[in-house]
């Protein structure tokens, strides 16, 4: 188990039925007005202090969190009984900040994401971090968590999906591309980008528009350029 903290992720986790709660804390009992019902979970109140000590040093909780399981794990084939004919999943290659993995999250739900994929290693891992930077997106996008990158993306063009990989050698951009469809949009780690064998499954490598001066961008405002592109043409 683990803390989820701060008011909208822990409100958007007790409304996820997928998510199994042990305890609510709380610094204030009126706070439990302002949340959804909880039902039988136990309700914990506690001065600042002792949740405090209970947290990462530094996390904003805003007088709340949950002690929680971590969620389920998504397998890609469920995406095989998606109906939709234009679908979106985001593809993380060695992704390890959960500050940019939870902002990656938020973009996909903004933008319709059906998954967010990630190695198991070289991935973090479900906590309170991550919880906070998504803003309750955690419990809206799955995440699904794989062994093998490379196997993973077979499976997403074995099930209809164009491979998009984004780097800033790229000979088009994104919108230069018919977006229509499913799509997999791929984002390699912080630095280093996108590894050789992910580059070379890849159907298409595009970069973003930019001014030659300066051409990086974050790989979680990446996702959400991305992401509003293909939601734009897929709209």
């Amino acid at each position: 188990m683990h803390y989820l903290y701060g008011y909208h992720p822990c409100h958007m986790a007790l409304l996820n039925p997928r998510r199994k709660i042990e305890k609510v804390i709380l610094t204030q009992r009126e706070t439990l007005e302002k949340l959804p019902p909880t039902g039988k979970i136990k309700v914990e109140i506690v001065d600042r202090k002792n949740l405090e000590n209970r947290l990462p040093p530094g996390a904003v909780h805003q007088g709340i969190a949950l002690s929680v399981h971590s969620l389920p794990n998504f397998s890609l084939g469920l995406l095989e009984d998606c109906q939709d004919q234009n679908q979106r999943v985001v593809v993380l290659d060695h992704v390890n900040d959960p500050h940019n993995v939870g902002a990656i999250l938020r973009s996909a739900a903004v933008f319709g994401a059906k998954v967010v994929i990630m190695t198991e290693r070289h991935a973090p891992k479900e906590s309170g971090v991550l919880a906070k930077s998504a803003s309750g997106a955690l419990e809206v996008v799955p995440m699904c968590i794989i062994n093998n990158l490379a196997h993973a993306l077979r499976e997403l063009k074995e099930l209809g999906f164009w491979c998009i990989g984004f780097a800033e050698s790229g000979k088009k951009t994104l919108a230069e591309l018919d977006l229509k469809g499913k799509t997999a949009l791929i984002f390699g780690g912080e630095g280093d980008g996108m590894r050789r064998l992910t580059q070379d499954l890849c159907d298409f490598t595009v970069r973003l528009p930019s001014e030659e001066s300066f051409s990086t961008l974050n790989v979680s405002n990446a996702a959400a350029v991305g992401l509003y592109e293909v939601y734009r043409q897929q709209s």
